[in-house]
């Protein structure tokens, strides 16, 4: 077995990373085997050397080795690039065609960008995966292959399975065993190392001195985060090499080649999605439809007060805080500006009696209030449930706080939970 020394050299691969260096004994490890990889890791880390390693280490060495972008491939042909396709199976297909599978027989296949294949591929591949068939399209005959399948994605997985884009059975039929290669900004004591060996080659194909960089230059390019990784840090060193004519580089003149280098500053970033962020259309939606059932309610509430008291003044200042809520301040003060007899003439309530079962049904203009209680459809109930029950969580059970958030009263809200027995 070749040492870790060894297949840096032979394949051309720099850096002294205690995370490197791991990542490529798993690979040495596993070639001898048949078993399947995931490479992960970031785009531009250099993932497509660990397949050649597993191939040229394996026993398998002497087949066929295929790499597939997964990426690149239309999605209404990609079963066709890998799996074939007999004469006639589409508009175009004017011959049997071999496809990658039966091609790389006895061989390995490298599947980079493995997390951008289509569900209906991702089936037909673990058919493979699991017993080595296949089916060309068009075809009903069952072909056998034996390959070896060494997939590559930049995608976190998880999420890609959590919103049904990858099957999570393939994924662990993919990842037996899984390779993450660190991402450049970890591998802080090689990121020198590597623009030294970048710029040394450029200038032996350029045929002009090589560039050197000063102390400030270092340290700038130490610190910067290398979002694109080894990919971006070569084409770096190559712009530099070709436009600068100064071949010893201060950090303002790398400065121009880094963008946003100036403007790099601590920040927390958050990749995971807030509870109470309603982006989607749907959730919108539901929220303003939970707050107009809010206001009508509070609106049924004030009706049945007037219709019981027949004072408008006394149901003013008994509940100014629900007036304010659902007509705000401006509109709160024209209210107060009219007369009571106003009020009656437009509300037409009548003088103040005992209420009575018979009486109320005399107020029939009042009925639509009722009646919306019996159009309300089960899944705004559910999401109204839903909503509350995310607002409490997030505030540890804190009803004034869930209530402001909701935009509801504390009172509203407790009567609420008694509703829903949460």
């Amino acid at each position: 077995m070749e040492s870790v020394q060894a297949i840096k050299q032979r394949f051309g691969i720099i850096g002294n990373d205690s995370k490197l260096n791991r990542a490529l004994e798993k690979a040495i490890q596993v070639s001898p085997t048949d078993i399947s990889v995931l490479v992960t890791g970031e785009s531009g880390v250099g993932k497509e050397s660990v397949p050649k390693i597993i191939h040229q280490l394996s026993h398998r060495k002497h087949g066929k080795y295929i790499a597939v972008n997964c990426g690149a491939i239309p999605e209404g042909t990609i079963d066709s690039e890998l799996f074939g396709h007999e004469k006639g199976a589409f508009t175009g297909a004017t011959q049997t065609r071999s496809g990658y599978f039966e091609v790389a027989d006895g061989g390995t296949i490298f599947l980079d960008e493995v997390g951008e294949l289509p569900l209906t591929t991702q089936v037909r591949l673990l058919r493979v995966l699991e017993n080595g068939e296949f089916i060309k399209v068009g075809s009903s005959k069952v072909q056998k292959t034996d390959v070896r399948i060494v997939a590559a994605t930049n995608i976190n997985m998880f999420e890609a399975i959590k919103k049904e884009k990858f099957r999570e059975d393939l994924y662990y039929r993919l990842s037996t065993v899984e390779i993450n290669l660190p991402a450049l900004r970890e591998r802080k004591d090689d990121i020198h190392l590597l623009f030294r060996k970048f710029a040394s080659d450029f200038a032996l194909k350029y045929k002009m001195p090589t560039v050197r960089l000063t102390e400030d230059a270092v340290s700038l390019l130490l610190k910067y985060r290398w979002n694109g990784n080894i990919r971006q840090l070569r084409n770096v060193a190559e712009q530099i090499s070709v436009l600068e004519q100064n071949r010893t580089i201060n950090g303002t003149a790398l400065q121009q080649y880094l963008p946003n280098a100036g403007s790099s500053l601590p920040a927390v970033i958050n990749t995971t999605k807030s509870e109470s962020d309603f982006s989607s259309e749907r959730e919108i939606l539901y929220k303003v439809l939970f707050d107009m059932k809010s206001d009508l309610n509070d609106l049924k509430k004030l009706t049945m007060e007037l219709m019981k008291k027949g004072s408008v003044s006394d149901v003013q200042k008994e509940h100014e805080h629900l007036i304010q809520k659902i007509y705000g301040e401006e509109e709160q003060e024209d209210i107060k500006t009219e007369t009571v007899v106003e009020d009656l003439e437009v509300l037409s309530i009548p003088e103040h009696t005992e209420t009575t079962e018979n009486s109320v049904e005399v107020e029939d203009k009042y009925h639509f209030a009722e009646e919306i209680e019996e159009e309300e459809t089960l899944s705004l109930h559910d999401k109204e449930l839903e909503l509350i029950k995310k607002s409490l969580e997030r505030h540890h059970g804190k009803r004034k706080l869930a209530a402001a958030e909701l935009g509801i009263s504390e009172r509203t809200l407790y009567r609420k939970i008694k509703q829903y027995d949460l």
